[in-house]
């Protein structure tokens, strides 16, 4: 992140509020399911995070009021199905606060992105709740019964919608929900170059990361564009403009050099089109932004600006 004068808390603030289209792309299309797994995953993350700080001996209240747990929290409420039941989002915010965070001593301490980190844990061990979701709004009643299981949602829910694009392979073929998570990916856009106008966010790893997209894509449907999806697919379909603005850019996790940020966002987005055509989740973000943390110390150690006379 840039030196803007702000303090920890007002960056966190500045993000929050560039997520706030996305957000409401979310909810015009699939109701009040969003909010409730945000409101979920925030209180998951106030209580888990100051449960934690206090066993350790520390100041609660200087440590969520930071705010960098609850947009742990906001980051992967958004990036789940709006209708995952809620213990989902409350054991993925937990482990994403515990393991992705604390336990390696706080904010600023930790070498992957606790979003990701929960989002991944949940893809893996709940993969049918991480990819049904709704197949049209839902009212405040209907999201309420069914995030908290009070009936079956057979009738309410779909695959998720970068897997049915992935099946039918056409922009024609795009169905209204699709198109939901086209503009879903405009609201973030939108909100990520807010960040970037605030300088909150350096260009790098967003320029690099949409450009690794698509070269990849592209060099992929040279060699058979009937059986992958088309560049313009990866770009606004799944969670691209979110991981490109909004998780990528994790100060903490990500590349700290101008060269390293730009390699980052680029092998970030060469994983992402890989995962999602040959591998067996619709969606790669989190794996490869996970595999690229690991890669973080290496690329920072050969992308050091060389000292003024060596």
């Amino acid at each position: 992140m840039h030196s803007t004068g702000l303090n920890i808390n007002q960056i966190m603030r500045q993000v929050i509020y560039a997520l706030v289209l996305g957000v409401a792309a979310s909810y015009v299309f699939f109701g009040w399911g969003i909010l409730l797994q945000i409101l979920l995953g925030v209180t998951t993350a106030l209580v888990v995070e100051s449960a934690f700080v206090a066993l350790r001996g520390r100041n609660v209240l200087d440590s969520i009021s930071d705010g960098s747990a609850a947009l742990t929290a906001i980051l992967l409420a958004v990036s789940i199905p709006a209708i995952a039941p809620w213990w989902v989002v409350v054991v993925g915010v937990a482990f994403a606060i515990v393991f992705g965070k604390q336990l390696y001593g706080g904010l600023g301490n930790n070498p992957f992105n606790p979003a990701m980190l929960g989002y991944a844990f949940l893809l893996i061990s709940y993969p049918l709740q991480m990819t049904t979701w709704p197949a049209d709004f839902l009212n405040f009643t209907q999201a309420f019964e069914v995030v908290f299981n009070m009936f079956s949602f057979d009738g309410l829910s779909g695959a998720t919608k970068l897997d049915e694009v992935k099946n039918s392979l056409s922009l024609v073929q795009l169905n209204p929900h699709s198109s939901a998570q086209a503009w879903i990916n405009a609201g973030f856009l939108v909100g990520g170059l807010y960040l970037l106008a605030r300088k909150i966010i350096f260009w790098h790893i967003p320029v690099a990361f949409l450009g690794g997209i698509i070269i990849m894509a592209l060099l992929i449907l040279m060699f058979d564009a009937q059986q992958h999806l088309p560049m313009q697919n990866h770009l606004m379909l799944g969670g691209t403009m979110l991981g490109a603005f909004f998780i990528a850019t994790d100060p903490v996790s990500a590349s700290t050099t101008a060269k390293g940020r730009i390699i980052y966002g680029f092998l970030i987005g060469i994983l992402i089109v890989v995962i999602r055509t040959y591998g067996g989740y619709p969606d790669g973000i989190a794996f490869a932004i996970l595999l690229m943390n690991m890669t973080v110390p290496l690329i920072d150690y050969y992308t050091q600006p060389k000292t003024f006379g060596r």
